[in-house]
């Protein structure tokens, strides 16, 4: 592969994974714009596992203490705020787990368009910053209840539709029903272990099925730029959305999502 290639698709995939911006929005420029071939199967494998490296790092302390808690309550002791966060994040992870199953990519091959993609930009760039404006902005992880898992749960399986963005309609769903933006987009990345290691597990078995000729220092490569990027990117994101809110990320996707669906319609 390409070096400018590589290190160009592992950066928009380590970046957009956790930014409210919709990696599909920006995977599709590459090869719509400049012609770049598809990257392959290993490659889409090994990305995935930089930024699920890099989620599991960043959070390791919220994730140990989680696994204590679990621990304890499985023991016969109360729940405390870490377990309920857990059992939140499995369960809230569970409807997009089960509709990427039985979906099985249909969306993402049926919908993948500039101009479905353009469209969902621009739609969930706005939801977005009404979720910012018209949320409380009160409430923290340990407020989480059962009705606002659920909601966070069941638009997450949205982000099956390109150009959504996972993180995007998780964080604006979370701003919805109330939680301050740093604990919506905590939420939202911890939503995302769950969904990554589903949807990494996926591709690996198709990879183990049919075979790669990848070069393997380009996966290996790839998978270095995706997870320090990514960690990077959610250790800025988190200070930056307490100074600035969520209007950045919105302009942003409304430019680039018209963009897109000018680019269809020529």
């Amino acid at each position: 592969m390409d070096a400018v290639h590589l290190v160009a698709l592992a950066l928009i995939q380590g970046v957009s994974e956790f930014l409210p911006v919709s990696s599909s929005a920006h995977l599709i420029l590459p090869s719509e714009l400049l012609g770049w071939q598809d990257q392959g199967q290993a490659f889409d494998v090994a990305v995935h596992v930089g930024t699920l490296i890099a989620v599991l790092a960043y959070f390791r302390h919220d994730l140990w203490r989680i696994f204590v808690g679990w621990q304890a309550h499985l023991r016969g002791g109360a729940a405390s705020p870490d377990a309920h966060l857990g059992w939140a994040v499995l369960v809230g992870s569970l409807p997009t787990l089960v509709a990427g199953f039985l979906l099985d990519g249909h969306a993402e091959v049926l919908l993948r368009s500039a101009l479905v993609i353009g469209l969902a930009t621009v739609v969930f760039g706005v939801l977005l910053q009404w979720a910012d404006l018209q949320g409380r902005k009160t409430g923290t992880l340990e407020d989480l209840n059962w009705k606002t898992i659920w909601v966070i749960a069941l638009a997450q399986i949205l982000a099956l539709i390109p150009g959504t963005s996972r993180s995007g309609v998780t964080i604006t769903a979370g701003l919805a029903m109330g939680l301050d933006r740093e604990s919506a987009a905590r939420f939202s990345f911890l939503l995302a272990i769950p969904v990554i290691m589903g949807a990494g597990f996926i591709k690996g078995l198709e990879l183990a099925q049919t075979g790669s000729n990848a070069e393997w220092l380009d996966v290996g490569v790839g998978a270095l730029i995706a997870g320090a990027s990514a960690f990077l990117c959610i250790h800025w994101f988190l200070g930056f959305i307490q100074r600035a809110g969520m209007w950045p990320f919105t302009i942003y996707r409304l430019f680039l999502g018209s963009f897109l669906i000018f680019y269809a319609l020529l």
